[in-house]
C-alpha cells in the first residue's frame, strides 16, 4: 500500500464517518430546524455523482466511502424532508 492509499483511504473514512453523529443526532431527535435542506440537496448530489464517477473507473475506495456517504446524508435529507 503506498502513501497516497493511506493519505485517501483516511482521507475516505473522515469524511465519511463525520456524518454519522449528525445522522444519529436527527435520527434520535427528530430536529430538523437547523439543518439546511438546500446544503443536504445539493451535497447529496454531489456524493451520488462521485459514487458514480467511482463506478465508471471502477475505483473501489471511492465506490465504497460515497456509497456509505450517499446512505448517511440521503437519511438525513429524507429525516429533514419528513420532519421539516
Amino acid at each position: 500500500m503506498t502513501l497516497n492509499d493511506w493519505i485517501g483511504g483516511i482521507a475516505a473514512t473522515l469524511t465519511t464517518t463525520a456524518f454519522i453523529p449528525q445522522a444519529w443526532q436527527v435520527w434520535r431527535t427528530r430536529h430538523t430546524h437547523d439543518i439546511s435542506l438546500g446544503m443536504y440537496a445539493i451535497f447529496t448530489g454531489g456524493v451520488v455523482m462521485w459514487l458514480a464517477y467511482g463506478l465508471m473507473l471502477d475505483s473501489w475506495p471511492i465506490i465504497i466511502a460515497n456509497s456509505i456517504t450517499a446512505l448517511l446524508a440521503g437519511a438525513v435529507l429524507a429525516m429533514k424532508l419528513r420532519f421539516g
